[in-house]
């Protein structure tokens, strides 16, 4: 199983990144995909949940990036992404994509207890 993450940079306050989640060794249909972010010195939290296809579930978000952030999935390429628009500073530090074998998003998939296979992480620098 292997999570490879990209798409991670420097940008400016309001601009605006994709992150990738290349999987493989996995059935990547079958699994839910999160999204975490860790900022400097801080624990990691979630972000983002995008459901397994066919299982007729909207992503979910945390309160902070809703309506900035969207999740999403491409089951041809085995690839999960993150799309962040109007970055803000505190937006910056590493963004984790993870799996969870339910294939769901749900109320409690902000624990990241719930997920077992996780990426190397991004860096994501947000200057003011």
């Amino acid at each position: 199983v292997q999570l490879v993450e990209s798409g991670g940079g420097l940008v400016q306050a309001g601009g605006s990144l994709r992150l990738s989640c290349a999987t493989s060794g996995f059935t990547f249909d079958d699994y839910a995909i999160g999204w975490f972010h860790q900022a400097p010195g801080k624990k990691r939290e979630w972000v983002a949940c995008a459901s397994a296809s066919g299982r007729n579930v909207m992503p979910l978000y945390a309160a902070s990036v809703k309506g900035r952030f969207y999740a999403s999935r491409d089951s041809a390429k085995n690839t999960a992404y993150l799309r962040m628009n109007s970055l803000k500073p505190e937006d910056t530090g590493v963004y984790y994509c993870a799996t969870d074998v339910r294939g769901f998003c749900y109320a409690e998939s902000w624990r990241d207890t719930n997920y077992d296979q996780w990426g190397q992480g991004t860096q994501v620098t947000v200057s003011s």
